[in-house]
């Protein structure tokens, strides 16, 4: 019988099952039944209490979040929602806030707390700020190496073509270390589409990355993006490989239109973030995933220039999307649950992630009896394992 280095006893899966959990070298190597004579060098009783995968923290903003900072009062918009006007506010923000890498960590230590063991975070690469918020954040996320596993998105702000030398430094971005060349609004920001996706995709290619462009626009246009987006997926066989994130325009459209989207994002294999907004139209979630999308989520904006709301808390994330949803019975549940683990790891392109022999051992300790009431009931007091190893309880990171 081979030791085990950590067994976790009596953990209450998914499906209700009791189960010891092996772990050895940061993986699981074992699920039995509870009390299978086992050798584990450390026994961690669970007492019964609900298991999950870690969160996956699918989009976020770690340079521009003033969480544990002063507070900073909202300022809307002069004439309803406006991104050029959002990012004229932002850098009026951003000159009097805190140091970014004292908020970035801020922003981590909320969402680890909360049992998000991987992240997506998009950072600022344009002309407005060149590459200095992109090497702040690859320190920090050095930092945190072995807390939770991040992907940086090297994000165009201020725009590709309105932003002088962004081509250049999206380029010079992947070669530091993003992992992914992001896009914003190719239509109503950079006002041409196909030029914009020219320097997205050819980035991409260049460097074998995936990519991951912001579209806030609405209703056709929105669509018209969408399917240029998905045109360009297709021709560079890169299927799985392609975000659009918040796709509002989804939510505006009309059923039919919706369903024949949809039917286009799947068979591209492009898939769909939101963070289900509460004051925008937001994508279809049921209507895509019943079509073969993969949908995901993330906290997007964490008290910054574009809101003040946001806990960095996915499984709440998870209730707003059931709710604005309208999911009620346990399988909707399941589905809103399914957004923020299982299918962020689809989109994320994860190795290794679940509760199964052979995944990294990311897990969180929920106080429910099963998955459906957890999405509802949001429990706290949470314990957040990464390889294996506390790095979370009770809302506050352990430093190790």
């Amino acid at each position: 019988m081979s030791t085990i280095e950590t067994l976790f006893t009596r953990a209450k899966l998914a499906d209700g099952s009791i189960k010891d959990i092996g772990v050895t070298g940061g993986r699981i190597v074992s699920i039995t039944e509870t009390g299978a004579p086992t050798s584990a060098s450390e026994l961690i009783d669970l007492e019964g209490i609900l298991v999950v995968p870690g969160f996956v923290e699918g989009h976020i903003h770690l340079d521009t979040s003033f969480y544990g900072d002063a507070w900073i009062p909202h300022k809307p918009c002069t004439n309803g929602f406006d991104v050029h006007e959002r990012v004229a506010f932002q850098a009026q923000n951003m000159a009097q806030a805190a140091p970014m890498d004292e908020r970035a960590r801020n922003q981590l230590d909320l969402c680890i707390a909360n049992g998000s063991t991987y992240m997506r975070s998009h950072v600022m690469v344009d002309g407005s700020v060149g590459l200095k918020s992109l090497e702040t954040v690859l320190a920090v996320r050095e930092e945190y190496r072995g807390l939770i596993d991040i992907q940086l998105v090297a994000f165009p702000q201020s725009g590709i073509l309105k932003s002088p030398g962004t081509p250049e430094l999206l380029d010079q971005a992947i070669a530091m270390g993003a992992d992914l060349v992001g896009g914003l609004d190719p239509a109503s920001f950079d006002r041409d589409v196909e030029k914009h996706l020219d320097v997205v995709f050819g980035v991409a290619e260049k460097h074998g990355v995936d990519v991951d462009i912001h579209l806030h626009d609405g209703g056709t246009l929105g669509l018209f993006t969408i399917e240029q987006i998905c045109a360009r997926a297709r021709s560079l066989s890169m299927g799985g490989h392609v975000t659009i994130s918040h796709a509002y325009g989804l939510g505006d459209l009309s059923f039919e239109a919706a369903k024949r989207a949809a039917a286009l994002i799947a068979e591209s294999g492009v898939s769909i973030m939101t963070n289900a907004p509460g004051a925008h139209s937001f994508p279809p979630v049921a209507l895509l995933r019943t079509a073969g999308v993969t949908v995901f989520s993330g906290s997007d904006n964490i008290r910054d220039s574009w809101w003040p709301y946001g806990d960095g808390d996915m499984l709440g994330r998870a209730m707003m999307i059931g709710y604005r949803s309208g999911f009620y019975t346990d399988d909707e549940l399941k589905v809103a649950f399914d957004v923020v683990t299982e299918s962020g790891a689809k989109a994320l392109r994860l190795e290794g992630y679940g509760l199964q022999i052979g995944a990294k051992a990311d897990f969180v300790t929920l106080k429910a009896e099963h998955v459906p009431e957890a999405v509802v009931a949001v429990p706290k007091g949470r314990a957040v394992y990464k390889a294996g190893k506390l790095v979370a309880k009770d809302g506050a990171v352990l430093r190790r």
